[in-house]
């Protein structure tokens, strides 16, 4: 009977023993910060249509590693050119206009507008004689008062077209006025800018790569006509990916920029160190993979965390995440 006793107690003892190592193991869980979750993700670059032109050529296929400046693909050029050659020769014509005004009023027209201005003197000599001529006629009563009044006027004529060719010569002889100088070089300025725009327009009609990557995507192909601002390239770029995840208020608090992180990237075994680069202070929008348990009806915060690691530079973008930050340091402010 003794044993039997000895040995209910026994159970009993073990029983217990399980039951409090499951509440404690329960009460770590509880406590123990869930797993930020996310996806991997690298920097894109994007290059946008300046012009809706047909694809003449491609350069690069989709998964290919390109170099700051290589070239990707080409629009038709024959508009911009058009648009560039009037640009040019707008921007010679301004520049000549200019030149003729610095230099001033060749010698050939000022002797030609002292010509003019002599033959007017003498017009307006011989139509004051006439009138003279006449007036005397006049007084003796031979000619009509309308005779005379058309001498007169003849006179004055002739005098009004003396003082344009003396006012013309004494322009020429003074030369260009400075707020026709300042006219000439601010339309010459204007017309420099305008072949400069036109110039860089047709030169982005040849896409290159405005930084080194990846070309991830090519949305249109070859005899396409993209609207104007369709992406024409998507490249993947930066010497590592990140991972983009949600960090639940709960943690808010104890996360900085510059902590350290370990994260597991979905079919790779081992885990990377990564570094979080920012940290958002307002609020984002959780995708529903990030919204589990209780922090469902919590709000959250988006993160980047770079990873560091050869490894980590061949990862492709796309792949699901996971942070474990539970023993991250303050590295810095928070974002």
């Amino acid at each position: 009977m003794r044993e039997c006793i000895d040995r209910f107690g026994h159970r009993a003892n073990l029983r217990l023993i399980a039951l409090i190592a499951t509440a404690l193991l329960a009460g770590c869980g509880e406590h123990e910060p869930p797993q930020l979750l996310g996806t991997l993700e690298w920097d894109r670059v994007a290059v946008a249509a300046e012009a809706s032109e047909p694809i003449l050529s491609i350069a690069v296929a989709e998964g290919a590693h390109v170099k700051s400046g290589d070239p990707i693909l080409s629009l038709d050029p024959r508009r911009s050119d058009a648009a560039l050659a009037q640009a040019q020769a707008e921007q010679r014509r301004t520049e000549a206009a200019l030149t003729e005004l610095r230099r001033g009023t060749r010698i050939e027209t000022i002797d030609a507008a002292r010509a003019t201005l002599a033959g007017a003197e003498s017009t307006r000599a011989n139509a004051q004689r006439e009138r003279d001529r006449l007036a005397e006629i006049r007084k003796r009563g031979l000619i009509a008062q309308a005779d005379l009044d058309n001498a007169e006027t003849a006179l004055r004529t002739a005098g009004a077209s003396a003082n344009a060719a003396r006012a013309n010569l004494t322009e020429l002889l003074n030369g260009t006025r400075i707020e026709d100088i300042e006219q000439a070089e601010a339309a010459l300025a204007a017309a420099r800018a305008a072949a400069e725009h036109a110039a860089l327009t047709r030169a982005r009609l040849d896409v290159r790569a405005p930084r080194d990557g990846e070309v991830d995507a090519l949305p249109f192909k070859l005899g396409d006509q993209p609207p104007l601002g369709a992406p024409l390239v998507s490249l993947l770029a930066g010497p590592a990916p990140y991972a983009r995840v949600y960090v639940p208020a709960s943690q808010r608090a104890t996360l900085n920029e510059g902590a350290h992180c370990r994260v597991h990237v979905q079919g790779v075994a081992s885990a990377f160190d990564a570094t979080i680069r920012s940290l958002r202070s307002d609020p984002a929008f959780t995708p529903y993979y990030a919204l589990t348990g209780a922090d469902a009806s919590r709000l959250a915060y988006r993160a980047e965390l770079v990873l560091s690691g050869e490894a980590a530079a061949k990862l492709p973008a796309g792949l699901p995440a996971q942070a474990d930050c539970s023993k991250a340091g303050s590295g810095g402010d928070g974002g």
